[in-house]
């Protein structure tokens, strides 16, 4: 049976590897050139990669090899595993997978051709966040945000019909739902998940009131109305996804006219990960037809990584380069001996996790001292400021995600309940905002990850508990220091050789959350989290 899969597995590997890396070099020149030919040429590969991994008779012979239980050595179980997770997806009725793609596509071109309308003009997106996050006309707040939500009604039902379709789709492959089909087939426990959420609230709820009660209290000023009058559209953004602006913290003023790649090669260097050959491979600065974005990929799992950014001089494109080259430092250095299909990370959201440890000290004071050379007057200045905005949007992005999670969850449990009460409930409960009066429409059928990225949100969330995991067990353990809240890891190799050896090099070999007690001493835990952000 082990000769069998390893002529099995090397039979797939020749169909589907070259695939994959056209596929990948396609989006990246598209990425930068913006033509039509590159997307498509990506696309056909992708569609090509598609019809292996559905291929019935090549599924049913992973399969015979999985249920014999003969295959003991656990770098392959591991490896069959995954392979057999990203067919059994695959492994659907023709006519249900092609009703699908076509709902989802009908639901994204409502998303991109929507536009709101305000006194009979047609706004963006960006016009409506600039309105909310701008102004301070309660009834031009409040139109902004009604307006933006009409799009609910015109997306709710085709939302139900595609959240019914998985959900049958997930019960012809043997689980309860689509959400449980989703996490369990992404290699996570939906019960481990689940009670890292509930301990998250048990552990932000209480703080997160006390934060609320500051934020109301500078918005009702600012907007002068009373607290008890704050409804979902004067929280400056369409969802309370993101932090208001109630700190003054500028720090752009610190990056302008600055070498922010130098900046990203020299860190990275200075804790002993060279990222040199990446960036020569990169394309980091604006030109036109390029994606506006930022991303990281991987491109053949052989070595060949590379960013895409568009680089400017100020505080988010320093943070934007410092995650993205987190990204890349862990695909670089992940344990070439591997197999293909082990050659990644431990999961999507535990490279987040270092993409966002390596992000955060864009803001962080003790590093920016030590990389930009500020003197102590200017670092006192700007730490507790640029500190409590970082909670800020933790903590407030921790009570979405919250939202997020557990309407998704209720969702595809019973797709059949008010879905307008169960969004509103959950937004009361976690974000602590009030929903508006006598209103019973589909605001959550407005989020497009709802129906483009569905059961993934999570996964944001969970990165960030990691990384605050990680920052704890380096500066109780390699730093041996005190201050976990603005850390700073420059020039000290043996933080990148932490992360090499314990993050990186292990790839998916072992399940994520053995992977982190390894490296940790603990299963994945949010009280770290806690002890940086809310303690």
């Amino acid at each position: 049976m082990n000769k069998e899969y390893d002529s099995l597995v090397k039979v797939f590997e020749g169909k589907i590897i070259p695939l994959y890396k056209e596929m990948a070099l396609a989006y990246w020149d598209a990425s930068i050139t913006g033509k039509d030919e590159d997307y498509k040429k990506s696309m056909d590969a992708e569609i090509a990669a598609n019809n292996i991994m559905s291929d019935t008779s090549l599924f049913a012979s992973f399969k015979k090899v999985k249920e014999s239980g003969l295959i003991t050595d656990s770098i392959k179980k591991r490896e069959l595993d995954m392979i057999y997770n990203g067919m059994l997806t695959k492994q659907i009725d023709g006519t249900l997978m092609k009703q699908m793609v076509e709902l989802s596509n009908q639901i994204e071109k409502k998303f991109s051709t929507f536009r709101a309308e305000i006194n009979g003009k047609k706004v963006t997106d960006n016009e409506i966040e600039e309105i909310l996050s701008a102004s301070t006309d309660n009834k031009k707040l409040e139109n902004a945000w009604v307006s933006v939500k009409k799009l609910g009604p015109v997306v709710a039902d085709d939302i139900i019909k595609l959240v019914k379709l998985r959900n049958e789709v997930a019960k012809s492959l043997g689980f309860n739902n689509y959400h449980e089909m989703k996490l369990t087939l992404d290699d996570q426990n939906p019960k481990e998940v689940e009670q890292l959420f509930l301990e998250l609230d048990n552990l932000t709820s209480k703080s997160f009131a006390t934060l609320k009660d500051e934020i109301d209290t500078y918005l009702a000023n600012r907007l002068k109305i009373k607290k008890e009058e704050l409804r979902p559209w004067h929280y400056q953004n369409r969802f309370f996804q993101e932090a208001p602006k109630i700190y003054n913290v500028d720090l752009d003023s610190y990056y302008k006219d600055k070498d922010i790649v130098a900046f990203t090669k020299d860190y990275f260097g200075g804790i002993n990960m060279d990222i040199s050959g990446i960036i020569e491979k990169s394309d980091l600065f604006e030109k036109e037809g390029k994606m506006q974005h930022a991303y990281c990929t991987d491109i053949d799992n052989e070595g060949d990584v590379r960013v895409l950014c568009n680089v400017t001089s100020n505080q988010k494109w320093m943070g934007t380069m410092l995650h993205e080259y987190g990204h890349a430092s862990y695909d670089k250095y992940i344990d070439p001996s591997l197999p293909f299909f082990l050659r990644e990370p431990a999961h999507t959201f535990t490279t987040e996790a270092v993409a966002m440890i390596m992000g955060r000290l864009a803001s962080n004071s003790n590093w920016m001292q030590s990389m930009l050379k500020i003197d102590d007057k200017e670092k006192q200045k700007i730490s507790e400021e640029s500190f409590k905005m970082l909670r800020l949007e933790q903590l407030v992005f921790s009570r979405w995600a919250q939202v997020m999670y557990n309407f998704e969850k209720g969702m595809y449990a019973n797709p059949d309940q008010d879905l307008n009460k169960l969004w509103w409930d959950l937004v009361e409960k976690y974000q602590m905002m009030k929903r508006p009066e006598g209103r019973n429409e589909p605001d959550w059928a407005t989020k497009t990850h709802i129906a483009t990225s569905p059961c993934y949100y999570h996964n944001y969330l969970l990165g960030e508990l990691l990384a605050s995991q990680l920052n704890n067990y380096i500066v109780t353990n390699i730093i041996k220091g005190t201050d976990f809240k603005n850390p700073s890891y420059v020039n000290n190799k043996e933080i990148g050789n932490y992360f090499i050896e314990k993050v990186f090099k292990p790839g998916r070999k072992y399940y994520w959350n053995d992977m982190i007690e390894k490296a940790t001493g603990e299963k994945l835990t949010a009280k770290y989290y806690a002890k940086q952000f809310v303690d």
